[in-house]
């Protein structure tokens, strides 16, 4: 890739983490996409530089991801969003005269629901980890937070000592976009990470002082990677069998709400989202969940 490209993928990425705050991931997201896109174009367009692209370059490129690379929808989809930000900053700073993907269709998205596990799994998920020891006692508070608050991994792992409330029993998260948003964690939670920080934290710590609130055996804030193993490997001792991540209890957390009759707004609020239609999919979930119930249970099911 030419220095000028890089460039321009660059400021590209600059200009949105200043403007708007977009988190790391994000932004490498970003960046990933107009990587291939140009990588792809200097191989079948050598004499096309970024901002000169026109709509049959994009239009090209679709259908080399899907006949060549066989990506998803939902992966063009997301590569075509990168793109469509690229351009159209382009247009307003004056770069270009005219978006090339303006008049190319998103992929049609196949609706899926989000994979979510019911009261009892979540049970024997929360009691998998051994709370006599430092570490195990670390991990249950961290699966009861994430299970009461609906935290998004990367927001339970950034928590700081001080954005935690035991007396007035909430969270103080920076979320997507730099939104900061309070949610309340019950009392079990509560109650668990409060004795993970009067009995394990100083333990793994070993008197030395740290902001982050969830710390692993080297005295680090903990990792996606290594909450994510925890996670798998919690599941396994519970005999959850069916595939899970961090994100299957912040869904769980949704689910769970909107079944037992929580207004949607109420949950949009709890999980940070910006627009009611991310949250929409949980009144699907439970229906979805009803009618296995009534198939299972009616005599006529």
């Amino acid at each position: 890739m030419s220095t000028n490209e890089r460039q321009l993928i660059d400021q590209f990425c600059d200009g949105l983490w200043l403007e708007e705050g977009l988190s790391q991931n994000t932004l490498d997201s970003y960046r990933r996409d107009l990587v291939q896109f140009q990588r792809w174009l200097e191989t079948h367009h050598p004499n096309t530089s970024l901002n000169e692209v026109a709509q049959h370059h994009i239009t090209a490129w679709f259908s080399y991801l899907f006949l060549i690379k066989h990506s998803s929808a939902r992966s063009s989809a997301r590569a075509l969003s990168s793109l469509r930000r690229y351009f159209r900053r382009a247009v307003r700073d004056g770069q270009i005269v005219s978006d090339p993907t303006l008049n190319v269709d998103s992929p049609k998205l196949p609706r899926s629901l989000p994979k979510t596990l019911s009261e009892a799994q979540v049970e024997s998920l929360l009691e998998a980890p051994d709370v006599n020891t430092p570490l195990g006692l670390r991990d249950r508070a961290m699966l009861e937070l994430l299970y009461a608050s609906g935290l998004r991994v990367s927001e339970l792992i950034s928590l700081t000592l001080a954005r935690i409330s035991f007396d007035a029993g909430v969270v103080r998260v920076n979320g997507k976009g730099g939104k900061e948003r309070l949610v309340p964690i019950g009392m079990e939670a509560n109650r668990w990470c409060q004795q993970y920080v009067h009995e394990s934290r100083p333990q793994l710590l070993q008197q030395r002082p740290h902001e982050t609130l969830f710390i692993n055996h080297r005295q680090e804030p903990m990792t996606r990677q290594g909450f994510w193993y925890l996670i798998k490997q919690y599941a396994k001792k519970a005999g959850i069998m069916t595939p899970l991540s961090p994100h299957t209890l912040r869904h769980a957390f949704a689910t769970h709400l909107v079944n037992h009759g929580a207004d949607l707004r109420v949950v949009q609020l709890l999980l940070g989202h910006a627009d009611i239609s991310t949250t929409q999919i949980y009144t699907h979930v439970a229906r979805e969940r009803l009618k296995q119930l009534h198939q299972q249970h009616h005599p006529r099911g």
